[in-house]
């Protein structure tokens, strides 16, 4: 199984979600950050004052899915969520050791 961790422009979360949905992906994770990467953040006006803004607000999503999967997910959500402007996000996939379902108790692929 894999971690696939996303950050995305919040704009772009319900058209990742459609696209998600569409090639068999029955759940994730999501999140409310700030963060900044190569971006390095930017300046606002707020009642005639400028200020910086160190944080760009992003969605987190956190997917775990079979490893034939995983590729799919990642083109997926890179399809979905560019916008080809800085700030567009990053993906991270990572290896799952064990998932359990509380309710039923079953484990790994099952419990997806």
């Amino acid at each position: 199984m894999k971690l696939i961790i996303a950050a995305i422009k919040p704009f772009k979360l319900e058209e990742v979600r459609e696209a998600l949905t569409t090639i068999g992906v029955r759940g994730m994770m999501v999140t409310e950050i700030k963060g900044f990467g190569s971006q390095s953040g930017h300046t606002e006006i707020y009642r005639g004052a400028e200020y910086a803004v160190n944080f760009v607000p992003k969605v987190k999503l956190e997917i775990v899915v079979p490893d034939p999967l995983a590729d799919e997910v990642v083109e997926t959500i890179l399809k979905a969520a560019k916008t080809d402007k800085i700030g567009d996000g990053k993906i991270f996939v990572l290896d799952v050791a064990q998932a359990v379902r509380v309710r039923t108790g079953e484990t790994n692929d099952d419990a997806l």
